[in-house]
């Protein structure tokens, strides 16, 4: 899982420091943009955060809390889980989907949690807020900016519910390397080798 790792440290660093390049009418516009979202994401996530951190020095599970309770809400981990399983999905049972889900959901999590642990400030700006134009996945560009590091370039791939009109993020790709993918080419080759239930086992053991 060290891609996994490598890449969800970037995914926080982006939304715990997104800096909007968003006017106050165009928010009032568009408040349930995908770009919109991501802003909301980062200045509630990081602002909790900030305002615990000596909690968080004394007590380092507080950012698991705090991660499942401000940054999970926003990520479309079911959607993300089934594009993982791809060809394999229409094999597995209702109930195995749902663990798979629910082992995949609490393995990102706690690497989210473990990732923000290594915050250092980083400044993120976003793309211009832009119309979906009735799209349902929507692809938002950022940079990362870093004092004396090469800038790198992010894109967050959105998915909008169709039945609540909700956006949420479903993967990254840094610098061409897309998050879901990589996942998806580590784990394929052992669901079909040992089964999605024992890679769900493995994934549960891991979120411990």
């Amino acid at each position: 899982m060290r891609v996994l790792v490598k890449l969800t440290i970037l995914l926080l660093l982006v939304t715990v420091t997104s800096v909007s390049v968003v006017s106050a009418s165009e928010s009032a516009i568009m408040p349930a943009s995908p770009y919109s979202v991501l802003e909301s994401i980062g200045n509630k996530l990081f602002g909790r955060i900030a305002a615990n951190q000596q909690e968080i020095k004394k007590f380092p599970q507080l950012m698991q809390v705090i991660v499942e309770e401000e940054l999970m809400p926003s990520i479309d981990y079911r959607y993300a889980s089934y594009r993982i399983l791809g060809k394999h999905l229409r094999k597995t049972s209702k109930d195995q989907r749902a663990k798979f889900v629910d082992s995949m959901r609490r393995n990102l999590a706690r690497t989210y949690a473990n990732a923000l642990m290594q915050y250092n400030n980083q400044q993120v700006v976003f793309e211009p807020e832009k119309l979906t134009n009735g799209k349902k996945i929507v692809a938002v560009k950022t940079q990362i900016i870093d004092v004396n590091k090469p800038t790198i370039n992010v894109v967050f791939k959105m998915r909008q519910n169709k039945k609540t009109g909700q956006w949420k993020a479903f993967d990254m790709v840094v610098e061409g390397i897309s998050l879901l993918s990589s996942i998806k080419a580590e784990l394929s080759k052992k669901i079909a080798k040992q089964g999605v239930e024992q890679v769900t086992i493995e994934l549960a053991a891991l979120a411990k």
